[in-house]
């Protein structure tokens, strides 16, 4: 049965719009360090269904975006689950490096169709406070058909690959940083690293003040069921993501296309655990060449990370029977420009995350600490930023093809 209740459906607001009043929500956007600086406000709103509120300093925009879970965690499976946005977000900031980068060079691009697939383990048990989330290296396939043929086209796709500033984020290890407040009352986190800055004021129900702007187009849409494929150690009976010892490996998966009027179409597939399959729309902010009328792809990126996080909080609730009635975090983003969309030439470049975690419980302070602990430990997409990883590549050039790693 599934877990709370449908609050994203009761709601009637569709599952990704852009926030009219961003002002009013009052917690800001972080200063740019880099290119860009996101700031996004997740909050919990019943069982695994969670919403965020992400703001771009750079574009000046504030997106709503809210995710369940399925079957798999008991969730009423009415909206994409965290790792969905990370995978669009990447696929996303592929597509305008390589875009980019023809531009820049003079390519002519006659076809181009992403592939992505994002690997992810979770090992261990709770009760031993053993179990851990990994990270696998991203496979890429390009389906491309341009000027280029041969090593020239294997240079140039992995050159637009490492100038994604989501590569910022990959290479290297990148320990996220914390802040924790329990019942209003700030605590000193116990095993994950410290952020050296002060915690920001707790949020409260700033998220119910944000205005909904009317779309004039669907921006996610529902397309059916993912076709079915082996997946070692994968995860489709339902709760089995809340059973204590785990060894599973997720695939989510995303194939994403540039519509003739410049906006990106991503489907996005879950072989395991095995679920729906969304059709997302993406486009760049108008600062950034584009013309804003779906998330970009840092916001999609930030949105996942913040949203994954969270679900391992609301996995601690059923397995260790613990009180934990309401959650939220703060979550900064710092992304450099794009090498090829923002012409600095360089790979791309981010700072760690930076997480302010609000806990409201009855539990003690020593457990609310352990809470924070366990859900970094177990969230996939903080053991992505902590984990050194690479993009395998493979090129599928029309007619012939080849295959190269990244």
């Amino acid at each position: 049965m599934p877990l709370g209740t449908n609050r994203i459906e009761e709601s009637g607001l569709p599952p990704i719009h852009e926030v009219a009043n961003p002002q009013d929500i009052g917690v800001g956007t972080p200063e740019i360090r880099r290119g860009d600086a996101l700031r996004s406000l997740v909050t919990s709103l019943s069982g695994f269904q969670k919403e965020a509120l992400v703001a771009s300093r750079r574009s000046g925009k504030t997106w709503r975006m809210v995710s369940d879970e399925g079957k798999y965690l008991n969730g009423h499976d009415a909206a994409p689950p965290p790792l969905s946005f990370l995978t669009v977000g990447m696929v996303a900031s592929y597509m305008n490096e390589i875009t980019a980068l023809a531009r820049r060079q003079g390519v002519a691009i006659r076809h181009l169709r992403l592939t992505l697939d994002n690997y992810y383990t979770m090992t261990g048990s709770m009760q031993q406070r053993t179990m851990i989330g990994g990270a696998e290296p991203v496979e890429l396939q390009v389906e491309i058909d341009c000027d280029l043929a041969g090593g020239a086209l294997t240079e140039f796709l992995m050159n637009a690959v490492h100038a994604s500033p989501l590569n910022g984020l990959m290479r290297g290890e990148h320990a996220s940083l914390f802040t924790l407040s329990k019942n209003g009352v700030e605590l000193p986190p116990r095993k994950v690293a410290r952020l050296g800055a002060p915690m920001l004021p707790d949020p409260g129900d700033a998220g119910s003040r944000a205005v909904a702007v009317r779309e004039t187009e669907v921006l996610l849409t529902h397309i059916g069921i993912t076709e079915k494929k082996p997946v070692k150690a994968g995860t489709e009976s339902a709760a089995s993501s809340l059973t204590d010892h785990q060894n599973r490996r997720l695939n989510i998966a995303a194939t994403a296309v540039l519509r003739d009027d410049g906006m990106k179409e991503i489907r996005q597939q879950l072989y395991s655990p095995h679920g729906k399959e969304w059709l997302f729309l993406s486009e760049e902010a108008e600062v950034d060449g584009g013309k804003g009328r779906a998330p970009d792809a840092a916001s999609y990126i930030s949105a996942g990370i913040g949203f994954c996080f969270m679900t391992q909080f609301g996995r601690l609730v059923p397995m260790l029977g613990l009180d934990l009635p309401r959650y939220q975090i703060i979550q900064d983003t710092h992304f450099s420009l794009g090498g090829a969309s923002g012409g600095t030439g360089k790979a791309g470049e981010a700072d760690p995350v930076e997480t302010h975690v609000y806990l409201t419980t009855n539990e003690s302070d020593e457990v609310a600490q352990e809470m924070l602990d366990l859900s970094e430990q177990t969230c996939f997409l903080h053991a992505f930023c902590r984990t050194d990883l690479k993009t395998r590549l493979k090129t599928v050039s029309i007619p012939a093809s080849s295959t190269t790693a990244a």
